[in-house]
């Protein structure tokens, strides 16, 4: 069997995932991402853990079939599925063009490291905390990188572009806004981003064989692997090429032996050995050369999506606010606890989930859904939570269940979320600008979609109440509200969702005289 195909295989494979990996992220309009949030996410193994352990289906059996594939053939999975692992090599790549000279030699296994950061993350999830998983799952950091940083600067060339072809006449792009902005989560990935380039490029795949708890787990079933690349004694001849473009590091040109736990099956040793002396070996009936690879990628049919509008921001924006308050509202809003996303069914199930890959809040078409810093405690710090200083939640809007991998947001249908309650109004009188500067405003009243918040009657003028049973904690109301620094209406999350009752419009009966010419 020509071994050296299997690399060109794998470069394919990978590049095609890491594309549309990018796509998932960076796709402004949102329609094509669409059609390939489940089968991106699908073999990504932290999240489809937790997605199974959610809704125990077929849609969350991804990681078993990494396993199986591990237990076949070694790491793969590290290759040419994660998005990091892709990162890495084309960080690599570019390091190696920049110094052909370079080459790669026997690292240290960093056992202690290794196992130190895999069992830490056991530990910490089984005592219902993914605080390290969030720090230190590959699938999850790519995301935070795409979504904190590329897709920022993508939306600044966007809106360049967008008024430069404007100027023209031309108008294919439309602009894109950025509503809230999260300096944690910028930095936060701006040193993963450092610390994986810094790796990659002078080490090759280090970050996998040190700091990656997927990549020790991983490692440790590759240990038992079925199929194992090894070293054909015979027909070696000691040139030592393979050990020179092995970016993990774990092949030993003395004793010509691979440690298969920190193999991550690039494949690169296959291409430049000179004589074929590296090879697949069965492990049980030490054979040399197996049958080729066959990748079964048929699976189960795509969840159809309710179509969203592209710039999902409904009737609200700033523009249509036309108080501007005088005075500074002097009362903070003291929110309890914090908004989790609908579907998430409670913070506690939300956070016990989420892995901070930040997909759903690429994907949220009105960008409500921000990072959070505290406002789940220092464990769920990153998590995404309901920002309504940022935007507000669309009544109509359900992707961020569909998208989410890990079942943190399970998938809501559009009449369960008009009724889904993920927190309530609560007003402050003395920050209204009705009560502070005795003028009408009205704005919260006007946006609110479950008629939640009404006028009413006060000092000739007309001033908010509250019914907290036809509320879902949209945060239209809060984002509408004029009032700065603190808003004199805001919404506190529900520890656990509830359900919302639904407002009965009032029909209103005109007596009609069938008579007349015009009854109009």
């Amino acid at each position: 069997m020509n071994f050296a195909l299997l690399r060109k295989i794998r470069i394919a494979v990978s590049l095609l995932l890491f594309v549309l990996f990018t796509v998932i992220y960076l796709d402004l309009s949102g329609i094509v991402a669409q059609k390939l949030y489940n089968y991106v996410t699908y073999l990504q193994f932290i999240p489809s853990i937790l997605k199974f352990i959610s809704i125990i289906g077929i849609s969350a059996t991804g990681f078993i079939v990494v396993i199986a594939f591990t237990f076949m053939f070694g790491r793969v999975y590290c290759s040419s599925v994660c998005p990091m692992g892709t990162l890495q090599d084309i960080i690599s790549f570019i390091s190696r063009k920049l110094n052909k000279k370079k080459h790669f030699r026997l690292k240290k296994g960093y056992k202690i490291l290794r196992y130190s950061l895999l069992g830490a993350s056991i530990i910490s999830f089984f005592s219902g905390s993914l605080i390290l998983i969030n720090l230190l799952d590959p699938f999850s950091n790519t995301g935070k990188i795409f979504t904190n940083l590329a897709r920022p600067i993508l939306i600044l060339v966007n809106n360049f572009t967008s008024f430069t072809l404007g100027k023209l006449n031309v108008y294919w792009l439309y602009p894109v806004e950025i509503r809230g902005i999260s300096y944690t989560a910028i930095g936060f990935s701006l040193i993963v981003l450092a610390t994986v380039g810094v790796m990659s490029f002078t080490k090759g795949r280090l970050f996998c064989n040190t700091i990656c708890p997927v990549g020790t787990l991983l490692g440790l079933f590759s240990k038992y692997s079925l199929f194992k690349i090894s070293i054909d004694r015979d027909n070696c001849i000691s040139c030592n090429l393979c050990e020179q473009v092995c970016k993990s590091g774990c092949i030993d040109k003395k004793n010509k032996i691979i440690y298969f736990d920190r193999c991550v099956s690039c494949y690169n040793c296959f291409e430049v050995c000179p004589k074929g002396g590296i090879g697949y070996a069965n492990s049980i009936l030490k054979r040399r050369e197996i049958e080729p690879i066959k990748f079964d990628n048929k699976r189960r049919e795509l969840i159809s999506k309710t179509f969203l509008y592209l710039i999902g921001l409904s009737s609200i924006s700033l523009g249509q606010i036309k108080v501007i308050p005088k005075k500074l509202s002097k009362i903070p809003n003291l929110k309890k606890n914090a908004v989790s996303p609908p579907g998430s069914r409670s913070i506690s199930h939300f956070t016990g989930k989420c892995t901070a890959c930040h997909l759903c809040v690429s994907a949220c078409p009105t960008q409500v859904l921000q990072p959070s810093l505290w406002e789940y405690g220092f464990v769920g710090i990153l998590q995404p939570h309901m920002d309504y200083k940022a935007s507000f939640c669309n009544q109509d809007c359900i992707i961020c269940g569909q998208v989410c991998p890990t079942g943190a947001i399970l998938p809501l249908t559009v009449n369960d979320k008009k009724v889904t309650q993920i927190g309530k109004v609560n007003f402050i009188k003395d920050n209204c600008i009705v009560e502070t500067e005795g003028t009408e405003c009205g704005a919260c009243s006007e946006h609110c979609p479950t008629k939640a918040v009404q006028m009413v009657p006060y000092k000739k003028l007309h001033l908010p109440e509250i019914k907290n049973e036809y509320c879902i904690g949209c945060g239209a109301c809060e984002f509408a509200c004029p009032v700065k620094p603190y808003k004199a209406i805001f919404v506190d999350g529900n520890k656990i969702h509830q359900t919302a009752k639904k407002k009965i419009e009032e029909k209103i009966q005109q007596k009609v005289d069938l008579k007349s010419d015009f009854p109009f």
